[in-house]
């Protein structure tokens, strides 16, 4: 969620939120897409925020063939994407999704700051780095 230093459009990038540290990997773990970063502050403390879309996994563990989890993104009941403020200390780190293509060809003029909008579900890419693999195996 960072403005682009060659002008070729916004970064909106996704992590690995805790949410139950009882429970290991991808069960005490959601992913969220990462909108922007703000801080308040409060009775002389600071807070550090981030505003995050959350996804959902699709089945209680990995899928069959890729051995990687499937997400896809979270709505309300009202059909709108499900949206949180979070505190920084809840994001553990960085997670790569990657969209789950099909069988149609990909619009020409699609960007990669819109893939988030444009595909679901998505895989999550236990193989980006030792972090996600620790996590999402």
């Amino acid at each position: 969620s960072c403005a682009s230093r060659m002008n070729d459009g916004p970064h909106y990038d996704c992590s690995f939120i805790s949410t139950n540290k009882e429970l290991q990997g991808m069960h005490g773990m959601e992913v969220a897409h990462i909108h922007t970063f703000f801080s308040f502050t409060f009775q002389g403390n600071v807070y550090p925020c981030a505003v995050v879309q959350w996804f959902d996994c699709i089945g209680n563990e990995p899928d069959d063939d890729t051995g990687m989890w499937i997400v896809h993104p979270m709505f309300n009941h009202q059909c709108c994407p499900a949206i949180a403020i979070l505190h920084l200390h809840s994001i553990y780190c960085a997670a790569h999704l990657i969209p789950i293509y099909g069988s149609q060809l990909i619009p020409l003029g699609i960007e990669p700051h819109h893939s988030y909008d444009a595909f679901q579900p998505f895989y999550v890419n236990k193989f980006a780095d030792h972090h996600a693999f620790e996590v999402a195996s």
